[in-house]
């Protein structure tokens, strides 16, 4: 069975967090699945790279979050998620997902 890239299980968890957050009205379940997504990203990134840059992306993925929020008064909400889940996904396949294969 094939294994689903760790550059779409990080951008399927931003994106996804901030639809159940948005949608249930609940910040904290958009939390839950943000991190749950995280932590699955982050052990493919280990297993395909190595610490430091499942290190490197972990802190990427965490920044993407963070930063989405501001990105979002200039660009609005959907836009700015888009933006920061491809730039994830982009920075996940450079250094992990391409070595993986």
């Amino acid at each position: 069975m094939a294994k689903v890239p760790a550059a779409a299980v990080a951008a399927s968890g931003i994106v996804g967090g901030y639809a159940v957050a948005r949608f249930t009205k609940k910040r904290q379940l958009g939390g839950v699945v943000l991190a749950a997504a995280g932590v699955a990203a982050g052990a493919q990134w280990r297993q395909a790279a190595g610490g430091g840059v499942a290190a490197v992306l972990g802190g990427a993925y965490v920044a993407a979050f963070a930063g989405s929020h501001p990105l979002a008064k200039k660009l609005g909400a959907w836009p700015a998620v888009f933006t920061v889940a491809g730039g994830v996904a982009a920075a996940s396949w450079a250094l992990a997902d391409r070595h993986a294969a």
